[in-house]
């Protein structure tokens, strides 16, 4: 049996990836005592709620059919599964990243610890986008995708700008 999901179950996804994401931003500014590693952080944060209100903004625009629930499932128990991914992200079994920092980490080493993150995003929503037939929503998947992207390049452009 194959698993397949619509538009608006992976934005809903993206959501709770987003939450969590801004959760870490915030714990990565509390654990740091630099104040400029900090501000960055925060601003991290505030990226990822703007993010989160985009995915929402696009969720609400989904039609109807993108919308449709794809499986019978009384129990609702793709949505538990959606968020168990979403929390997840494919890091079973792995220390979380909250967890692994010690808050000796330089700007560049916490940079470089959200820039993987944001990497595992991408990667995680191209596996995903197979899961959305066509007539579900797949295209918006790719929105998803291209909003992970300018992450990445934000976080890249900071990277650059502390090697000046």
């Amino acid at each position: 049996m194959s698993i397949t999901f619509n538009a608006d179950e992976i934005f809903e996804m993206a959501e709770e990836i987003e939450r969590n994401a801004a959760r870490l931003y915030r714990q990565e500014a509390k654990k740091t005592a630099d104040k400029e590693t900090k501000e960055m952080f925060l601003k991290l944060a505030a990226m990822e709620d703007k993010h989160l209100n985009t995915f929402r903004l696009m969720r609400e625009d989904l039609s109807e059919n993108e919308k449709k629930q794809m499986v019978f499932d009384p129990d609702n128990e793709a949505t538990m599964y959606l968020r168990a991914m979403a929390d997840g992200r494919g890091t079973e079994g792995k220390v979380s990243t909250v967890e692994m920092l010690t808050g000796n980490e330089t700007t560049e080493e916490l940079l470089k610890t959200a820039i993987n993150a944001e990497k595992d995003s991408v990667v995680f929503y191209v596996s995903l986008k197979d899961l959305v037939p066509t007539e579900a929503g797949r295209d918006k998947i790719e929105d998803i995708i291209k909003e992970e992207i300018s992450h990445l390049i934000i976080l890249k452009e900071q990277t650059t700008l502390l090697k000046r």
